[in-house]
């Protein structure tokens, strides 16, 4: 007779952290309420620089709605990078840390005409939009702005898709152009999203054609456009690896060759993801193991952060970030859960984590990756749970 050998809890610890650094961020949160979220700022600024370093052509815009931290700005911002804002609250938040207008964007589709005004006072001069009725509100709110024109993409291939809600089609984008130059706007780009965290560099591609068939229509109107912003899109790791950067750089170069030639336009990005989730390490706690049934095979665990307190990212169980439980024993599959009286606050139910069978009550939890749409995303009060605490983590 055969006994099953049982399978020993592993984490691939060093694909996400040096074993030195996890030491100290051990130390670090020995004595910190939980859940915080630690963010480097020494891997914000290398991925900022990876990123130049490989599309050397292009101007950055920081989505500053992937990670508002003051020290985050500020770093960017002394490195050069320009920002995309979708509120006159993070537009004043910016320019507080002495980001001049020239270098913003409003790159929020959806906004009220007191907020254009409110922008175009401030000395922004560069709007995207998708819709008439924007269009005219800009022209009346921002008379002479620079706009740039949002293309609809799909989202196939991505963790995080961000289809329908933002963009047009191409035809309705070519009437948009036209519109604008009677409006006595000044037509500048077109813009895309091919989805956060998106896997397949193929729809670069696609959206890039798109562009190009619009720049030629708009140049038979005689209305030269000059810049494409390519939006974001580059991927962070999480527990499911992606191509390098400089594969997607390779790529997107190659695209827009193809189509522009050697005289490429004025070339943007907005990346958010990509320069500050693997910057972050959320650090949590166990609340509370159960059991839910006798005939149950998996224990709910629930930790004292979830949706609401930053993980909305979970909804779907789209983005799966890498959690460790620092302890080790057999692997037990667990369903993970927040800690408020919602029952939308299951953070995986379907994808079953593996943890050690030794976790107790009160034991610390490391859940990587959490650098970007975490401190952003968290409620203001919900259950009497307040916002996510961050700090810097040298």
């Amino acid at each position: 007779m055969y006994i099953e050998e049982a399978v020993k809890y592993k984490f691939p610890l060093e694909r996400f952290i040096s074993e030195e650094k996890f030491e100290k961020v051990r130390n670090f949160v020995k004595d910190q309420s939980t859940p915080v979220l630690l963010l480097n700022l020494d891997i914000v600024r290398a991925r900022y620089l990876d990123l130049m370093k490989h599309l050397p052509y292009t101007k950055i815009y920081f989505a500053v709605k992937a990670c508002p931290m003051n020290e985050v700005i500020a770093l960017l911002r002394d490195l050069g990078s320009n920002f995309d804002v979708a509120s006159r609250f993070e537009l004043d938040q910016v320019m507080s840390l002495g980001v001049a207008p020239e270098r913003i964007s409003y790159g929020n589709t959806i906004k009220k005409r007191a907020d254009i005004e409110y922008f175009y006072q401030k000395g922004i001069r560069l709007f995207v939009t998708d819709s008439e009725t924007d269009l005219i509100n800009l022209a009346t709110y921002a008379p002479g702005a620079r706009i740039f024109f949002r293309l609809l993409t799909e989202g196939r291939g991505a963790d995080w898709p961000l289809s329908r809600k933002f963009g047009a089609h191409p035809d309705m984008i070519f009437s948009l152009i036209l519109k604008a130059k009677e409006l006595g706007l000044a037509p500048y780009g077109l813009s895309f999203h091919v989805g956060s965290q998106q896997r397949d560099i193929g729809q670069w591609d696609d959206a890039v054609s798109r562009c190009k068939y619009l720049f030629d229509a708009a140049d038979e109107e005689e209305i030269p456009l000059k810049m494409i912003n390519l939006g974001g899109g580059f991927p962070a790791e999480y527990l499911e690896q992606t191509f390098p950067i400089e594969e997607y750089a390779n790529e997107i170069t190659r695209f827009l060759k193809e189509d522009f030639g050697d005289d490429l336009p004025e070339i943007f990005l907005e990346p958010g993801r990509s320069l500050t989730a693997d910057a972050g390490i959320i650090v949590a706690e166990v609340v509370n193991i159960a059991i839910k049934s006798k005939h149950s095979s998996n224990r709910w665990v629930y930790l004292d952060i979830g949706m609401f307190g930053g993980l909305i990212e979970t909804m779907n169980e789209s983005i799966k970030y890498p959690i460790y439980f620092d302890r080790e024993g057999d692997v037990e599959e667990v369903i993970l859960a927040g800690p408020t009286c919602d029952s939308m606050d299951i953070l995986y139910e379907d994808y079953h984590y593996d943890m050690p069978d030794t976790v107790q009550i009160g034991d610390k939890v490391y859940i990587f990756t959490t650098g970007a749409y975490t401190s952003s995303y968290s409620s203001v009060y919900f259950n009497g749970f307040p916002p996510l605490k961050t700090m810097i983590f040298p």
